[in-house]
């Protein structure tokens, strides 16, 4: 190869590589699919992430569901990188016998098992799970984790469906399965599968770059179908995707082929849904695509469609601790129209409300419940003149009723009384864009706020809900206006305004919501607190009813601070399943005891820069027989190595953390033609090797990186089976990246042109132009 190549070859190479650095990164789910399954059926679940190989077992919550691993994809980048080297040197022999070509065969269906071209390293791995739902196993979202030889993933929605359902084949990715394309014109934009289906029905699918997927189905005159998407529901944030989410459009067209209904959102919400009354018999299609054509394996969505029942907004959003509240209902194919919710027993909190139809449930609504008064909000209540009399503390139930509506209310205050306003209805679902505004008697503006930034609505990226904090400034009468920011309103707009003297509170996140604790180790996890009302004292923190085995020391989140590292401990050598904990904290505010459990949350990033934490439904701790996941070796050599043209240079690293085994082989990419590895010594801490330069294949001012193969000291230790009755001996891992630079026989750097990190390496020329640096 000439030298004006290897480099650039080099740089592929080091890019597929997973060195033990990666070792002791989190194994991370980043797609499910399908994303749920019918009760009573029996599916096969692809789950595709990072550092996923090796997956011995799958836990989801909840009753009536089963799941195991039958293919843990024990490849990852580097793996399938050598398989694909070892491939091309076999098929380049003219003479091939039968068991060379068996091997080719068994190498290229190996790889293709695996994502050969995926779309991002966060995804590049899969594992085929066996998932069995039993026929009584209650329907509605649950969570689902892997376990791996780096321990307990994060989780992902799994659904327990009701309707039968249906499943493309699982997607193996190519690449054009990228999120943002120049090409995505319309004549990229091309039908990807078509189903003829039966309602009612879920389809699951998976949105490839550019494509569109349709369903055909018969309908009748007079059916009221509900067609409701779930996408950004499965994956809430994609980290490397703008927006940072599957946005999924939907479009319904009739028996002549028109168009006639469409939708790229529900509300504020990314996933679409349609409302639509029949109007003649005939065959009906749903076509459903991303809204910018972009599309790659983890675009999952689950499309629902039926007659089935769907609530569209509940009234009033919630009611008193300690009482029975009558809600009622607004939606589609509803059976019911008002439900009495009975809190004499709960706590406050929030609390979803659904209904049936049939044998079918309805999706849920958020139904909020608190300790302070309430009542409804009368109209009319339009202007000062005409505000609805309060007496604080207060919550008010109440609506927005037609676009430019504003709701006025009067209460009365002195001076020096701590004041706060509070709109709660975008985090409840209601379309509700909030403006709240305070005035005094004479109708002077004394605060205003639009947007009130609430962190541990970890799904809303936009906080629509209003917040006012205000010292009164004088004895009299004051008035509250609230409207629509957007100048919108209607039935659904729906809000519950809190007016009082401040209610000093915390809620609290834990992060991650899954962790692996080595046996009889600790295991570190952040709390962060979301302090409400000026609250700022000490939080102490415990674990709630402990399972034996499991502990924490007391810590305390110091007032004034968000976040504090604490230390699980466990006196257990290994768990056979996960361990569910729960996470309480403890303050004193204003002479009383006030105690909220943690809600477990993942840490979560969108579209490369915002980050946000997700709750999630259990905190999960998982004690492994063993942890694959020792730190790295370290190189000890000065980097970058300096290795003269035709001559060697001496690379030692500290193998001590038991990473590496003490005796190995250790192997070159092919792709690093003109180097080669001699003299390869290693002792228990350590290992030292020589590399090794030929002056004909490799020049002066060379720079690249190597990260070399490693095999234990009997190769047929690491025989893999990667086809049924085919073995071949893959490497055990990579070392660390190795940078290095070739320099003069006399050992002095060449006066070669910086390389840029992307492009082949042009070695010096007298008459060679100097490169343009990389922007």
């Amino acid at each position: 190869m000439s030298p004006f190549r290897w480099p650039a070859a080099l740089a592929v190479a080091v890019s597929l590589t997973l060195a033990p650095a990666a070792l002791a990164q989190r194994s991370g789910i980043g797609y499910v699919y399908p994303a749920g399954g019918q009760q009573g059926t029996t599916i096969q679940v692809t789950v595709g992430g990072d550092n996923l190989e090796g997956a011995t077992g799958a836990y989801i919550s909840g009753a009536g569901i089963q799941a195991r691993v039958r293919d843990n994809t024990k490849m990852g980048f580097r793996d399938q990188e050598y398989l694909r080297e070892e491939m091309q040197d076999l098929a380049k022999q003219k003479q091939k016998d039968e068991r060379t070509k068996t091997l080719i065969a068994a190498m290229q269906a190996r790889i293709d098992r695996n994502v050969t071209n995926p779309s991002s390293r966060a995804i590049a791995t899969q594992v085929l799970l066996e998932v069995t739902l039993a026929p009584d196993a209650p329907p509605g979202e649950r969570e689902i984790r892997l376990c791996t030889p780096r321990g307990l993933t994060n989780p992902l929605p799994f659904h327990v469906g009701q309707t039968p359902e249906v499943s493309e084949p699982p997607m193996l990715p190519t690449r054009a399965h990228v999120l943002g394309r120049e090409e995505a014109s319309l004549a990229k934009r091309v039908l990807h599968s078509e189903a003829k289906v039966t309602l009612p029905l879920t389809a699951n699918g998976q949105i490839t770059f550019g494509a569109i997927d349709r369903y055909r189905f018969e309908a009748r005159k007079g059916q009221r179908l509900v067609a409701s998407v779930q996408a950004r529901q499965l994956v809430p944030y994609i980290a490397d995707a703008v927006p940072g989410w599957f946005q999924a459009v939907l479009v319904l067209y009739d028996t002549t082929g028109k168009e006639v209904a469409y939708d790229d959102d529900y509300r504020f919400k990314p996933d679409p849904v349609i409302f639509y009354e029949v109007p003649q018999d005939g065959e009906y299609v749903l076509e459903i695509h991303d809204a910018i054509y972009r599309g790659r394996e983890d675009f999952v969505y689950r499309l629902t469609v039926g007659e089935l029942p769907f609530v569209t907004s509940i009234f009033p959003l919630g009611g008193p601790a300690g009482a029975q509240t009558a809600v009622d209902l607004k939606g589609r194919n509803l059976t019911m129209t008002r439900v009495t919710f009975d809190a004499t027993d709960k706590e406050p909190g929030i609390y979803p409300i659904s209904v049936r139809k049939d044998k079918w449930n309805s999706n849920r609504a958020p139904f909020a419940v608190d300790t302070l008064p309430e009542c409804l909000e009368r109209e009319p209540n339009n202007s000062q003149a005409a505000a609805q009399k309060v007496q604080l503390p207060i919550i008010i139930n109440g609506r927005i009723d037609r676009p430019d509506d504003c709701d006025v209310f009067q209460f009365e205050g002195k001076a020096g009384d701590a004041f706060v306003a509070e709109v709660n209805a975008r985090r409840l679902d209601s379309p509700l864009d909030s403006v709240l505004k305070l005035t005094d008697a004479a109708g002077k503006l004394l605060a205003i706020n639009d947007d009130q930034e609430d962190k541990i609505a970890g799904l809303n990226t936009h906080d629509a809900d209003s917040y006012l904090a205000i010292t009164l400034p004088a004895d009299g009468v004051y008035y509250v206006h609230l409207g629509d920011t957007q100048h919108n309103g209607g039935p659904d707009y729906a809000y519950r305004l809190r007016l009082s003297a401040p209610q000093p509170d915390f809620a609290l996140r834990v992060v991650p919501s899954s962790v692996t604790i080595a046996g009889k180790s600790t295991g570190q996890i952040n709390v962060h607190a979301f302090r409400k009302d000026g609250f700022a004292g000490d939080i102490k923190l415990e674990l709630k009813d402990p399972p034996a085995g499991f502990s924490m020391a007391p810590v305390t989140l110091p007032a004034g601070k968000d976040m504090v590292q604490a230390r699980l401990k466990t006196d257990l050598a290994e768990t056979t399943q996960s361990v569910a904990l729960v996470l309480r904290g403890r303050a004193t505010i204003e002479g009383r005891e006030v105690v909220h459990d943690a809600v477990p949350a993942e840490d979560m990033m969108q579209a490369f820069a915002y980050k946000h934490l997700v709750p999630v439904q259990e905190f999960k701790v998982i004690v492994p027989a063993r942890v694959v996941a020792p730190p790295p070796p370290k190189i000890l050599t000065e980097r970058p190595v300096k290795i003269p043209a035709g001559g060697k240079a001496t690379v030692r690293l500290d193998t001590s953390s038991g990473s590496i085994p003490e005796k190995v082989k250790l192997r070159l990419p092919r792709s690093a033609e003109g180097l080669t590895i001699t003299n390869v010594s290693s002792s228990p801490g350590k290992l030292e090797f020589t590399l090794q330069t030929d002056a004909a294949k490799v020049q002066a001012g060379v720079k690249g990186t190597l990260a070399p193969y490693v095999f234990p000291e009997d190769e047929q230790a690491c025989e893999r089976e990667i086809a049924p009755g085919v073995k071949y001996r893959m490497p055990l891992c990579t070392l660390p990246t190795i940078s290095f630079e070739i320099v003069e026989a006399d050992g002095t750097a060449a006066a070669a042109a910086p390389t840029k990190a992307d492009a082949p390496a042009v070695p010096p020329k007298a008459d060679a132009p100097k490169a343009p640096e990389k922007k």
